[in-house]
């Protein structure tokens, strides 16, 4: 596969997404119809205002985008820094980066929104302000397509952190002069018998992973939002938005709660980015 996805890294961002609009958009929709159900029923359960016609062709316009996300992470393979930076543009990231001086870290909460893959160009940026990163990840159940991911991904900079290793890698990173960041995406569903926090969200209860705000009120680091908004095909923008600058101070819920509001509110503005085959809603 790394050999593949090598290969491929090698064509023009543009040829690739020529592959997307006309070979992985019709296969993954029209002939192996991936989780088209699934895709469905979340639409249709988030959207409950929706007709059939409309919920047809926001389903169309997810998988659309799904294929230019795949291509997109290809050409991640061999993309350069100078472009990456002309492609993920980052918003209010100086306040946020003061923070992480002030109190020694601070944690970004994201979804699979837009590109979250190359929202990892956030260690490039913050490594200006002489801060270190940490993205934590949710190691998949491919051991080849895990490598090949945190390969692509460590062409963006920063550490990687396995979730279950999250709490030890902070303990150890205090040790470092540096502030450190970390990033989140944190609307995957949780382990059955996990903590979580409920919500309704998208017009439904709805699970939330509370380790974040956990994390950030042992560590007392602030807590940002990432909004991303897609500028134009292949551009992005990644806002952060302050949730609690002392976590500590915050109620329980709180923190994990106002994330939950502003996710929504990022999907809603353009729901096509967000990832609807997810099994969010499974219990």
């Amino acid at each position: 596969m790394k050999c593949i996805v090598s290969i491929l890294s090698l064509m023009p961002l543009s040829v690739l997404y020529w592959f997307a609009d006309w070979l992985i958009y019709p296969l993954a929709y029209y002939v192996v119809r991936y989780r088209r159900r699934m895709v469905r029923l979340n639409l249709c359960n988030s959207f409950p205002e929706k007709t059939d016609a409309e919920i047809r062709t926001l389903e169309k316009k997810y998988y659309r985008h799904l294929a230019d996300v795949i291509a997109e992470i290809v050409y991640g393979y061999r993309v350069s820094d100078e472009q990456m930076r002309k492609r993920v543009v980052f918003i209010n990231g100086e306040e946020a980066a003061r923070m992480a001086q002030q109190y020694g870290g601070h944690m970004l909460m994201l979804g699979h929104i837009g590109n979250w893959e190359w929202m990892a160009e956030v260690s490039h940026y913050m490594e200006q302000f002489g801060i270190e990163s940490t993205h934590v990840y949710r190691k998949q159940k491919s051991q080849q397509t895990n490598d090949l991911m945190l390969y692509i991904r460590r062409r963006r900079g920063g550490n990687y952190c396995e979730k279950n290793l999250i709490l030890r890698t902070m303990v150890m990173n205090r040790k470092h002069e540096a502030p450190q960041s970390y990033g989140m995406i944190s609307d995957q569903k949780p382990s059955a018998h996990g903590e979580h926090y409920v919500t309704k969200f998208l017009n439904q209860p709805t699970p939330f992973l509370t380790g974040t705000e956990v994390l950030s009120k042992k560590f007392g680091y602030p807590v940002y939002f990432f909004y991303i908004r897609q500028v134009k095909r292949g551009y992005y923008t990644a806002e952060f938005r302050l949730i609690a600058e002392h976590p500590a101070e915050t109620a329980e819920g709180q923190i994990t709660e106002a994330y939950a509001r502003m996710l929504e509110e990022n999907i809603l503005e353009c729901p096509e980015l967000w990832l609807w085959s997810h099994n969010r809603w499974r219990r």
